[in-house]
């Protein structure tokens, strides 16, 4: 049995215990400074220590992202922030800058991971990093199984790979078309996603694709569901999902599937049915994937040419507060509307998707109502099934 580290994102203090409790090894968050998601979230040092403790109760690693390639101004107070995470409990800092790099190895003890913006594609450039004193190596999305797993089996570090979630259309990340475009710099956190606009083509002042229709520059979304036995076959050390700005439901949705597959797998030495995983993760999904670079024949179907595939759905209607085991009441908190004397569906840290009809809903202090409308409100109802908190609800074929 190969035991990887499943890495999973969280762009607040919410996030990272969905994470944690939908099973996840580990997580990874962006603190207030030198981290790559600008708009995100990010979390302030008392948030981290709040983190920390919550997920080191549960046997989880943190892990900090200070992934950005500093200007001259970017510098100031690195050495402090630094040893404030240290302080705060984090278990290891995500780098692309051999300046933040060697900072972090010289003054801290936190382990030292080395970002995918730093592109290592090779066993040679892994000894590299490793030589220098780092723990870990995060390597560029532009790899095959078959390359990740020769790099495994040449160096002597941790290596991790991503396995889901967003792709860049340059290498490793390192993109000038938002900082061009929007004076919003991709490797400072301010990307704006310029690879996903609508363009159009343009030769001697006349556009050439029909009215209605236009390009974009953009991968499809990674998705390694069906690679996933090769994946554990490289031996690496940690899976890594990507998207600290992505919703409760689709961390929880992701980091589930991905559990059940790793323990099934553990506990088979395979992997019996695809299609489960894969129509489990339908439901939070909302842009098109592929297999991306994993199996050395990326083309025209791994890539955005001609269509949108954003589609954010409100089949997550809400989250478990509590549940009364003798009156078999459940507490929940509204995430989007749903409606009394429907079908939902529930699935949880400790289960799978099942599906109930609930009865009335009521408020908290126990007046009939006819929706439930107003996210954040706590509502109630009856349910046959054991809930914990932290289950979801969602809708059935809405």
């Amino acid at each position: 049995m190969h035991k990887v580290e499943l890495l999973a994102p969280a762009g607040d203090l919410e996030k990272l215990k969905i994470a944690v409790m939908y099973g996840a090894n580990a997580v990874f968050i962006g603190g207030e400074k030198f981290s790559l998601r600008a708009r995100a979230s990010n979390f302030t040092i008392a948030d981290i220590k709040e983190g920390c403790e919550f997920a080191h109760k549960h046997n989880v690693d943190v892990h900090v992202t200070c992934n950005i390639l500093p200007h001259e101004m970017d510098m100031e107070g690195l050495k402090d922030y630094l040893k404030s995470l240290e302080e705060a409990g984090v278990d290891a800092v995500i780098c692309a800058s051999p300046l933040v790099i060697m900072t972090a190895l010289k003054e801290t003890k936190m382990e030292v991971h080395v970002s995918t913006q730093e592109s290592s594609l090779s066993s040679k450039m892994v000894k590299f990093w490793e030589e220098l004193g780092v723990k870990r190596v995060v390597l560029g999305r532009e790899l095959s199984t078959d390359e990740i797993k020769k790099i495994k089996a040449n160096t002597n570090i941790d290596i991790e790979a991503f396995i889901h979630g967003g792709m860049c259309v340059s290498y490793s990340g390192r993109c000038m078309l938002s900082n061009i475009m929007t004076n919003r710099d991709a490797n400072r956190g301010g990307c704006a996603h310029s690879c996903r606009w609508n363009y159009d083509l343009v030769i001697n002042s006349k556009k050439i694709n029909p009215d209605g229709n236009y390009f974009q520059m953009s991968s499809k979304d990674l998705c390694s569901i069906e690679d996933l036995v090769s994946l554990m076959e490289t031996k690496v050390d940690s899976f890594k999902i990507e998207g600290r700005m992505k919703s409760l439901h689709y961390i929880a949705t992701v980091v589930k599937t991905y559990r059940m597959m790793i323990d099934e797998y553990n506990e088979t030495g395979t992997i019996k049915d695809y299609s489960y995983y894969q129509k489990f993760l339908s439901k939070a999904e909302n842009r098109l994937t592929s297999h991306g670079f994993l199996r050395n024949d990326l083309g025209i179907s791994e890539q955005l040419y001609n269509s949108r595939s954003e589609n954010p759905t409100q089949d997550f209607v809400g989250i478990v507060k509590a549940y009364d085991k003798e009156t078999k009441e459940a507490i929940i908190e509204v995430r989007n509307f749903f409606l009394p004397h429907s079908k939902l569906e529930i699935f949880g840290p400790h289960k799978r998707d099942t599906i109930v009809e609930v009865e009335d809903i009521f408020d908290l202090d126990g007046n009939t109502l006819d929706a439930c409308r107003h996210p954040k409100d706590l509502v109630k109802f009856k349910c046959e099934l054991c809930l914990e908190e932290y289950d979801m609800i969602r809708w059935v074929n809405k």
